[in-house]
């Protein structure tokens, strides 16, 4: 094993110390230091001694993992030299080069990455290799990850300190959640009511049905109060005898749990909420639903997203997140925006069903918890092809299957329904997510995680990022349901192919300049 490629876990390395033959086994995740102190221990000396070696041609060899492999007829000759006394100056001058040293590491963000990089690979190697106990284990887990937040923090220049937490001591029993836990005490930050009560025009009571709705000319608290006038509206308040103090408590306690993400963000919350809102006006939901139907529909949109972190389902499960953890990978995000959505709604003061009775409140939970889960799009394939199923077999609003699976598909497109709508209102939520996109691409390439190409900067741009997603996935989804509801077909189908059309003639564009640029480059 040890005469093998300097590619294998371990290697034997064979010294001649004062004519006497020895040998070391060390593995290739050793450092430096860790060979230089195995050679010590073989030579009997201090491990602060000077330790050289030379192969039989008389030629210096590093100490190091990578050093050539040799064999007992060819050792290397171990030269050592004992360290001088110390004295009392000489130690005070090491440790104030140390510190020294230390300081001029933190201050300098590559070296700062450097050190996080290696420190990484020597814990993750240490777990590998040596089969640690389980309690040693999850420990060098959470200095992982600890290790992990810091170093991306150090990328970004600022600290994100909602994902500070201490790293576990030996011994320690304690738990701690980070800001993806679900289990933390979720409270409201603000008095109520502290928005004010807006008087609505009848052009935006009207408007606010509209699929066009503009929603970039709006403040958060008149978000807010647009959100409440749908649930006075559309008869929930007297549906589920909701305590309008209780209602604005509960949407601003929402909002607060919205984080400010590019993309996943409260503005994104009243835009799908807003098109559910549309979806059921256009459709006349009431026609084929009860208003606890329609309860859960705009409950489920106003909850879908709660305290989305910006990193998506896949980097959760590559980079062995806590959330990935709790829910064995299947849909981490849409089980914690549920678990989040209860939290709040266990809190009498923002419990806008306090006073449904059980069977109603168990039929709500189950329906809201339902829809959220049906939002990742992992599951897309799935649910698409349960449905075209229920139509072929004749669609049948009596039947509760139907009427789920329609509710499924329904959030869905609410969801990733920003196509629908005006390129102006549009176009500014692509740039929104390529940015959360390339936020979490940086980061995983600086952890070594799989990038996917469409997240990637240096392979996306905004015709290619939407093009295939409008025409294999929105179009298809959109004329499903233009099947039950015949006036989605002008409404947003068309709009649908209006906005694919208008992606590939900018591609065309992007393309003939880049011809253009290069054909120039080439003649200078």
């Amino acid at each position: 094993m040890g005469n093998g490629s300097s590619f294998e876990q371990i290697k034997t390395i064979y010294l001649d110390i004062n004519g006497k033959e020895e040998k070391i086994i060390f593995s290739r995740h050793s450092t430096p230091l860790e060979i230089h102190e195995l050679i010590a221990q073989a030579a009997g000396v201090n491990k602060h001694s000077t330790i050289s070696l030379r192969d039989k041609n008389g030629a210096h060899v590093a100490v190091s993992p990578t050093m050539p492999v040799n064999s007992a007829q060819n050792p290397y000759k171990v030269v050592t030299r004992e360290p001088p006394p110390a004295t009392d100056n000489d130690a005070f001058q090491a440790v104030l080069t140390h510190v020294a040293e230390q300081l001029n590491r933190l201050v300098k963000v590559d070296e700062l990455k450097t050190n996080f990089n290696a420190r990484l690979t020597s814990l993750e190697k240490r777990m590998e290799l040596e089969g640690l106990k389980a309690v040693e284990i999850e420990k060098c887990k959470s200095e992982i990850s600890y290790i992990r937040d810091q170093l991306w923090n150090a990328q970004k220049k600022y600290v994100d300190f909602n994902r500070l937490r201490p790293i576990m001591t030996s011994g320690s029993c304690d738990h701690f959640f980070s800001s993806l836990s679900d289990e933390r005490k979720i409270i409201l930050k603000r008095d109520i009511p502290t928005y004010p009560k807006y008087t609505l025009s009848q052009e935006t009571v009207d408007y606010l049905k509209q699929p066009t709705f503009d929603i970039w000319h709006w403040e958060p608290n008149e978000m807010l109060s647009l959100l409440e006038h749908m649930y006075h509206e559309l008869g929930l308040v007297e549906e589920f005898n909701i305590n309008p103090i209780v209602l604005k408590r509960w949407l601003l306690c929402v909002q607060e749990n919205y984080r400010n993400n590019p993309f996943h963000n409260f503005r994104h919350c009243f835009c799908v909420t807003q098109m559910m809102y549309g979806m059921i006006h256009l459709c006349k939901l009431w026609e084929r639903m009860t208003t606890e139907d329609l309860g859960i529909l705009l409950t489920a949109a106003v909850c879908h997203d709660l305290d989305h972190p910006g990193y998506n389902n896949t980097y959760q499960i590559n980079a062995r997140t806590e959330l990935a953890i709790r829910y064995n990978d299947i849909s981490p995000l849409e089980n914690h925006h549920c678990a989040v959505a209860f939290q709040i709604l266990s809190n009498p003061e923002t419990n806008i069903f306090a006073y449904v009775d059980k069977d109603t409140f168990k039929r709500i939970r189950a329906g809201i918890t339902m829809l959220i889960l049906a939002t990742d799009m992992a599951r897309h394939a799935e649910i698409m092809e349960s449905f075209k199923e229920k139509l072929a077999a004749g669609f049948d609003d009596k039947n509760k299957e139907h009427l789920d699976t329609l509710k499924m598909v329904l959030i869905k497109c609410c969801d990733i329904s920003n196509e629908v709508r005006p390129m102006e209102v549009s176009e500014p939520w692509v740039d929104c997510l390529l940015e959360e996109y390339f936020n979490q691409s940086d980061r995983e390439k600086i952890e070594g995680l799989p990038v996917a190409p469409f997240m990637d900067r240096d392979k996306v741009t905004k015709p290619t990022a939407q093009i295939g997603f409008i025409k294999f996935v929105l179009i298809p989804m959109f004329e499903t349901v233009a099947r039950v509801f015949t006036q989605i077909d002008e409404v947003m189908v068309q709009p649908l192919k209006n906005a694919k059309d208008r992606y590939e003639e900018m591609k065309s564009i992007e393309e003939a300049q880049k011809e253009a640029k290069k054909a120039l480059s080439q003649n200078h």
